[in-house]
């Protein structure tokens, strides 16, 4: 308990909070510009829009309480899964984005009555389904909108950043298909792989922990097995809607400030870069993506804004929408939540 306290400290929302905020405030005094704030105008449509933005983040949340009620069988009530999903990106907001919460996650699970093989079975899918969507729909967005879901080429550092575009998506389409092969068809592979990789002098001593994780694959496999078809369908369409409502909030809160200006296609591109922008956001050292998605909105959907001097504080709005509740939401629940679950070890029970 003591380390789990420890590794999901609330302590830890200020320096998420420090680099996103600081970051954002560097941004606008590098680029100052009395123009910054002047798409501001507060309106019955500006308000509609915006809540339409709030909205889907509860579309978001719901499709992921949803997915897990889904791979759990529907084991988890829906408060439950609340809490999970809450408790979930609460660990992964004040965790590096290259780590996630996976760790936590299953932890959480577990707390919540679903014993450890399955625990280990429902996280290792959810991050399979949000790969497999990955891999799918940026070829899809591709085909539609060609180079133009990358920065625009007067971005000072287009070439490197569609350079580390392409190959995180290869990373991805390798580690999925890897993982595929070993939850799908041959999980002893996966045990052997890594068995052989920690041979290597300077890994030896993580040995043991790396066939842990290969056993728990094996488990996951076992787990995954007869799944009919329905139970994959709901689960990648509740990724489907998940993902998507977490992009949409951008284009709901353009659509509050400069309705306009954005076309269709318009919408349908801002749906894309944000799904390029994420590549670069699952791969960085900092804690939930902070002060790395701060600097690199403007990159990525600058020319879709009336208005360059107007990025940085949709940035930071994008932010306070997406980002940061989660650490106010989890700091709150986590010591209650901790709190229930360890109240009597006698009255704890471990769903088959």
């Amino acid at each position: 308990m003591d380390q789990i306290k420890k590794s999901l400290s609330t302590k830890k929302i200020i320096l998420p909070i420090i680099l996103g905020l600081g970051v954002a405030f560097w941004l606008l005094y590098k680029n100052y510009d009395p123009a910054a704030f002047t798409f501001f105008h507060w309106t019955w449509q500006a308000t509609l829009w915006l809540m339409g933005a709030l909205l889907m983040m509860i579309v978001r949340d719901l499709a992921y309480m949803y997915r897990v009620r889904v791979l759990t069988d529907k084991k988890l009530s829906w408060k439950q899964a609340l809490h999970v999903i809450m408790l979930w990106e609460f660990s992964s907001a004040i965790s590096p984005s290259v780590v996630g919460g996976t760790g936590p996650a299953i932890f959480f699970l577990y707390k919540e009555g679903i014993n450890s093989g399955k625990s280990t079975a429902v996280v290792l899918t959810a991050i399979f389904l949000d790969e497999v969507f990955f891999i799918l729909m940026i070829p899809i967005l591709y085909f539609s909108f060609g180079s133009l879901i990358f920065p625009p080429e007067s971005f000072e550092f287009s070439a490197g950043v569609r350079m580390a575009l392409v190959l995180g998506y290869i990373i991805i389409l390798v580690y999925t298909l890897i993982l595929a092969y070993t939850l799908l068809i041959n999980p002893h592979f996966f045990k052997w792989l890594l068995s052989f990789i920690f041979l290597i002098p300077f890994l030896r001593k993580r040995r043991m922990r790396a066939r842990k994780l290969a056993n728990q694959l094996i488990i996951t496999s076992h787990e995954l097995k007869g799944m009919s078809l329905a139970y994959w369908a709901k689960a990648f369409i509740a990724t489907i809607f998940s993902w998507s409502g977490r992009y949409l909030v951008v284009n709901f809160m353009f659509m509050a400030f400069f309705f306009s200006t954005l076309t269709l296609q318009d919408h349908f591109l801002i749906y894309a870069r944000q799904l390029t922008m994420w590549i670069i956001l699952l791969v960085s050292p900092t804690p939930g993506g902070s002060g790395v998605a701060e600097f690199i909105f403007s990159d990525f959907l600058g020319d879709m804004i009336p208005h360059i001097a107007w990025a940085i504080p949709l940035a930071l709005l994008w932010r306070l929408l997406t980002y940061y509740p989660y650490l106010f939401i989890g700091a709150v629940m986590l010591p209650a939540w901790l709190k229930k679950v360890y109240k009597s070890k006698s009255e704890y029970r471990v769903i088959d």
